[in-house]
């Protein structure tokens, strides 16, 4: 097939591009813009346009496919000549799905957890090389690519994001996966600026069980009250599986995982990421694995990229980065290294940096989500707020949501960062969540302070 991407820059974009390059697909793309580690990885492939910017005369009638970013606009020019054309245009998920309908589709959702639950099934699958296509939201230990297809795979495992598919599809990526196997870890309202109420929120929820096909499952996390009530009240004909956080006890900063057969050491830790355990076992027995070989391949799972990952290490001193920026994720991720490390000192800074968390309403949510910290800070940049068309919160504003007196606040990264490396980290764990970079950190300059 010959298949032009609109915006193949992109995390997932790119991944695609170079599975389908590695299927045997003939490739070509456009971008405005291309970062790192996209732009390197593209460029090994010959897969780098050669010019940034949009061209309409690379769309012609000969094309079979062309798969539309989100970070196109839908005034783009390559898609009004596709749209002229009357070519076959297609979002990314509509993609996959594609790709995927002769197969067993295995969807991940949930509004927190789903790369991680997706992560330890690919880990799980991949230790007992069992062969199967999937997509996932960030770069796994021992996987070329994010993104893996092949004709012969009797499974696919998809992480399914709950946000908009393209610039002219305004409908969530999962609803378009149709799963055979689904599993939903936990709805906690986000992406204000698309689902402007929790209601509607919730509503995508319902829609993506409602889209299960008849017979097929749902695997539900039956301690997030929410999923428990739109899974239970769902009438599709399928099975339902609830899962809930195993036990487990935590000595000399050591996770030790209760199983059948003993105490098992695990690499993970937290609360929330045990939870995700139960559930990614669930799936894992549907696709055939049993509970003994999970969890002989649970145990050396470390996390994906950015989720909990550990930077640096010292004898009595440890820091964390941590993809979190949701209210729910950032107070399940502070609690979860505070009773990891309990006699340290929890020093955690967050960075507020999406739409939702840089809009004076939504702060609100906040309150509480750093309270299981001994020192905490918030960094946020007045200018993304200009550039987001918000209106101007303030430190006071920031201040009471999160609801600490001590609270520091920094909007400038030469101050924030100076603050950092003033510090004395000695029995100290430093956890810093943010889906940006507090305005251009330096992380291997944080870990030389460990």
């Amino acid at each position: 097939m010959n298949i032009h991407f609109i915006a193949i820059g992109g995390s997932a974009m790119h991944n695609l591009a170079l599975a389908l390059k590695h299927k045997g697909y003939f490739i070509t793309g456009s971008d405005d813009v291309i970062f790192e580690p996209s732009k390197s990885r593209l460029e090994a492939e010959s897969l780098l346009p050669e010019a940034f910017g949009w061209f309409p005369e690379k769309i012609h009638e000969q094309l079979d496919a062309v798969i539309l970013g989100m970070h196109a606009k839908s005034d783009n020019p390559e898609l009004l000549k596709a749209q002229e054309l009357g070519l076959k245009i297609y979002s990314y998920p509509e993609f996959l799905y594609e790709q995927s309908k002769m197969k067993t589709r295995v969807v991940i959702g949930g509004s927190h957890g789903k790369t991680t639950i997706t992560s330890m099934i690919l880990h799980v699958l991949h230790y007992h090389e069992i062969e199967v296509d999937y997509m996932v939201g960030a770069q796994l230990e021992g996987f070329d690519r994010m993104v893996h297809l092949t004709e012969e795979n009797d499974f696919i495992v998809l992480e399914g994001d709950e946000y908009l598919s393209s610039p002219i599809d305004r409908r969530p990526k999962f609803h378009l996966y149709k799963p055979n196997i689904a599993l939903l870890s936990g709805i906690a309202w986000d992406h204000i600026n698309v689902f402007p109420t929790f209601e509607n929120y919730v509503e995508q929820f319902q829609i993506f069980v409602e889209g299960i096909v008849n017979g097929g499952s749902i695997t539900y996390n039956e301690e997030d009250l929410e999923v428990k009530r739109v899974v239970e009240a769902s009438e599709n004909p399928i099975r339902k599986f609830p899962y809930s956080t195993p036990n487990y006890q935590v000595e000399n900063g050591t996770t030790l995982l209760e199983t059948p057969e003993g105490e098992l050491p695990i690499e993970i830790f937290g609360k929330h990421n045990l939870n995700n355990l139960a559930g990614a076992k669930w799936i894992c027995q549907q696709m055939g694995v049993d509970e003994a070989d999970f969890y002989e391949a649970i145990a050396s799972f470390k996390g994906a990229s950015k989720r909990m990952e550990k930077i640096a290490e010292g004898s009595n001193k440890v820091a964390f980065k941590d993809f979190a920026h949701s209210p729910s994720k950032v107070m399940a991720t502070t609690r979860a290294v505070k009773e990891q490390f309990p006699e340290r000192r929890l020093l955690a800074c967050l960075e507020l940096h999406t739409y939702s968390s840089l809009n004076a309403e939504f702060l609100q949510e906040y309150k509480g989500a750093l309270d299981a910290a001994d020192d905490a800070v918030v960094f946020y940049s007045p200018d993304a707020v200009k550039i987001k068309g918000l209106e101007e919160v303030t430190s006071e504003q920031i201040g009471l949501a999160l609801n600490r007196e001590d609270l520091q606040i920094f909007t400038n990264s030469k101050d924030f960062q100076d603050y950092l490396f003033r510090q004395n980290f000695d029995d100290t764990t430093l956890l810093l969540m943010s889906s940006g970079n507090y305005g251009g950190l330096n992380f291997d300059e944080v870990s030389k302070l460990f």
